[in-house]
């Protein structure tokens, strides 16, 4: 199956310190790479650096073979991009349906689209009742729809998930993921950074691991758990 994303050699400097060093990626459609490693390994600077929300030093990002390198983070959302964030970051000040329609308008070209667009949404991921309610009133859960709803607005090809199965209590983690699997099955491309192992491991089909800002590891998340070099980045040696 042909590419979706392809990010080749990234590499992310903040002054002297290499946050990231030479890192590459590839995701097919309806493909779920799971992104683990130690807090510190570069995980989320990498998701930034991809999404265009970091300087990259070196590298090069392709989506359906189109180079969008040189692209600022909102034409790579209008192109196919759609991200969480590891901190919510609703507009508590507006409605659920508000906030969504924000991200509905960087691709839909009428208000009446981005209407129908943004209640479809939140009909997807279950808050289509509570559209009218300040975002500020939602539970940690109910955020974190939020959050994929408005990645979802942008009619994603490629959609990136920053820690958002983090601190969910049981029944919620297994609807999110349900839900994500959910997403690969209608043919979404979606790279997950996640701490959770339960979720990489039922849900990844190719896991990544990072460690001080390199790939140290890469395969099945049966292959990748029980390396021997990510056993030592987790747990350390005597």
């Amino acid at each position: 199956m042909p590419n979706v994303l392809r990010a080749d050699g990234i590499t992310v400097k903040f002054g002297g310190v290499t946050a990231v060093n030479n890192v590459s990626l590839s995701l097919s459609s309806g493909e779920i790479l799971g992104l683990i490693g130690p807090n510190g390994a570069g995980k989320t600077t990498l998701f930034n650096a991809v999404t265009g929300f970091a300087p990259m030093h070196s590298g090069r990002i392709t989506l359906l073979d189109k180079d969008i390198t040189a692209l600022p983070a909102f034409k790579r959302t209008r192109l196919g991009f759609g991200r969480t964030f590891q901190t919510e970051r609703p507009f508590e000040e507006l409605t659920v349906l508000e906030n969504v329609l924000v991200a509905a308008f960087l691709t839909a070209k009428r208000r009446s689209e981005a209407e129908r667009l943004a209640m479809s949404v939140l009909e997807q991921v279950g808050l289509a009742d509570r559209a009218h309610q300040p975002a500020l009133d939602l539970n940690l859960a109910r955020r974190r729809r939020l959050e994929l709803a408005k990645a979802l607005a942008v009619k994603p090809k490629v959609i990136f998930l920053d820690e958002i199965m983090a601190g969910l209590n049981p029944p919620a983690l297994r609807e999110m993921i349900a839900f994500v699997r959910s997403l690969s099955a209608q043919g979404l491309a979606v790279l997950m950074v996640e701490h959770i192992m339960e979720a990489i491991i039922e849900l990844s089909d190719h896991v990544i691991v990072l460690a001080s800002g390199e790939k140290i590891a890469e395969g099945t998340p049966q292959q990748v758990t029980s390396n021997e070099r990510v056993i030592e980045a987790y747990l350390g040696t005597d």
